[in-house]
């Protein structure tokens, strides 16, 4: 499965132009522009698992700072700081990962 089998493609591309600059990253509005809050809980999981690229059922820091290039190849590499900002948001019980139900 791929993500565009899930999120239209052109929003994928506007979202991933729309942070193309280093630092501009906004987690909330770029999961807002890919239609990833209008997705059922299934989808959300679906597309979760594409973005944990070792199939540990977690997203680690090291995997979130290419998730950008899980919505689109060419896509940027997110910042250090951005990174931390991005795992500090999903990592709800403070274990240094993101899990499939937000821990």
């Amino acid at each position: 499965m791929s993500m565009t089998d899930l999120l239209n493609a052109e929003d994928i591309k506007k979202a991933v132009g729309a942070f193309s600059a280093a630092d501009s990253f906004d987690h909330k509005k770029f999961f807002q522009m890919v239609g990833l809050k209008k997705k059922s809980a299934d989808d959300v999981k679906k597309v979760f698992h594409i973005l944990d690229k070792d199939k540990s059922g977690f997203i680690e820091e090291d995997e979130l700072g290419f998730i950008l290039k899980g919505f689109s190849p060419d896509a940027r590499d997110l910042s250090a700081k951005e990174t931390k900002m991005l795992m500090a948001a999903g990592d709800k019980d403070g274990d240094g990962k993101i899990g499939v139900d937000g821990g």
